[in-house]
């Protein structure tokens, strides 16, 4: 069956060698379609292939599918940390085997579910702040951990101190936490206190000073213009670096209280500008380059009010892909003036 290449299905089989219109091979016969093999047929102007669909791995199950089951087990996170919060407000510290009963669920989540980038979608929410981006902020942590290299029990070790890092915040006045506008000087050396308060909430709760050094360390920056100690990238802790990445990509994806949420991959072309001095590279560069790929297929609403799709992303400029808008390509790469404007869940357009 000839098939146009922006219609190709996942898991669809070539049924002949294909070459471009200079006679240069570019994909086998047999070879299964993916995103990756789409993009480069659109990347070398073949506009049709014959193909073949498998019809077990044609039409793999999208989070979307799965999206009760997982919004069901985010909410129960997020409502978990709530409770965190509050206990830590009056007591000081929180019941450990609270965090170990809900962290299994999401740990099962998130190991089912390797798009970050269509959680993240399917779960952005106008709720509380503070107890959604905790949970964002751990499962970002968890993929960045396996990104890394680092095996599934250590993965999972950093989501619980992702998810944990902000719960210093429970000894932060409501009236400051809540502010709908900037904080002034003094507010803000209030706020910062609440790394260190962090740590010991931590510590004091479950023995675990990784985790505690982790909710510490947070905020500080690779140059040594963060706090509470301004300590370099050096002194820190790998986990504090992974969890620092997660933090500031969550902020800025996310509605807050004085500050409008950013789109999904120009916060990406942010974090790469921070990567050399603030955040540290290697788990910088790491959570971009294997974030990208996630956004193939995306739904998007362009700057002049266009919605399409993210067919490809530009070799060299990794922020501007290729979209498809109805039956035509837009490459952001050289049409400057537009840009993406949000990045859309499967079901709204």
């Amino acid at each position: 069956m000839k098939v146009h290449v922006t219609d190709l299905k996942p898991g669809a089989r070539l049924l002949a060698d294909t070459f471009n219109r200079h006679g240069v091979h570019i994909l086998a016969k047999g070879t299964a379609l993916h995103d990756a093999e789409i993009a480069r047929l659109v990347q070398h102007s073949i506009d049709y292939v014959e193909v073949q669909h498998d019809m077990e791995n044609s039409t793999p199950r999208s989070a979307a599918y799965f999206f009760p089951e997982i919004k069901s087990t985010f909410d129960d996170a997020v409502l978990m940390f709530e409770s965190l919060f509050h206990e830590s407000m009056t007591t000081g510290t929180f019941d450990s085997a609270l965090v170990e009963d809900m962290m299994q669920p999401l740990f099962n989540v998130l190991a089912s579910q390797k798009d970050a980038v269509a959680l993240l979608l399917l779960l952005n929410r106008d709720a509380n702040y503070t107890y959604v981006h905790s949970m964002q902020v751990g499962m970002l942590s968890y993929y960045l951990a396996l990104w890394l290299g680092h095996p599934h029990d250590e993965a999972s070790a950093i989501c619980q101190a992702g998810y944990l890092h902000d719960i210093g915040k429970s000894t932060i006045p409501s009236e400051i936490l809540n502010k709908p506008d900037r904080l002034t000087r003094e507010e803000y050396e209030i706020v910062k206190t609440h790394t260190v308060n962090g740590y010991e909430i931590i510590r004091n709760s479950l023995g675990d000073t990784v985790a505690a050094t982790a909710a510490l360390q947070h905020h500080e920056r690779g140059d040594g213009t963060g706090y509470p100690y301004g300590i370099t990238e050096e002194e820190m802790h790998p986990w504090s670096r992974i969890i620092a990445v997660a933090d500031v990509y969550s902020a800025m994806t996310s509605n807050r209280v004085y500050q409008d949420k950013q789109e999904l991959i120009n916060v990406l072309k942010e974090l790469y500008a921070m990567s050399f001095g603030q955040l540290s590279a290697e788990p910088t560069h790491t959570f971009i380059r294997n974030m990208l790929p996630y956004f193939i297929n995306k739904k998007v609403r362009l700057t002049n009010g266009e919605v399409g799709y993210i067919v490809m992303n530009h070799p060299t400029d990794f922020f501007r892909p290729l979209i498809r808008v109805s039956d035509r390509f837009i490459d952001l790469a050289t049409e400057r003036d537009l840009d993406i404007e949000e990045v859309l869940p499967e079901n709204q357009s």
